[in-house]
């Protein structure tokens, strides 16, 4: 089990966390996604390492965008 912290920019409020939760947590391996609203990090677990790359999109489908590294 691997987990990774990625910023997310642009999340406001309780329902921008429900919608990257949600789309982040649709990716093939992840089994756990935890936002800290107040920092904008995002925590993702998964079974694997994943590609940096499907994060972003699952990130940008919600509505948001996945900080420079």
């Amino acid at each position: 089990m691997t987990s990774t912290t990625y910023s997310v920019t642009g999340m406001t409020c309780e329902h921008c966390v429900r919608s990257v939760t949600e789309e982040v947590g649709e990716i093939d391996g992840v089994t756990g996604v935890a936002v800290d609203l107040p920092t904008g990090a995002v925590t993702v677990s998964s079974a694997a390492p994943l590609d940096e790359a499907r994060v972003r999109v699952a990130v940008e489908e919600a509505g948001y965008e996945l900080a420079a590294g």
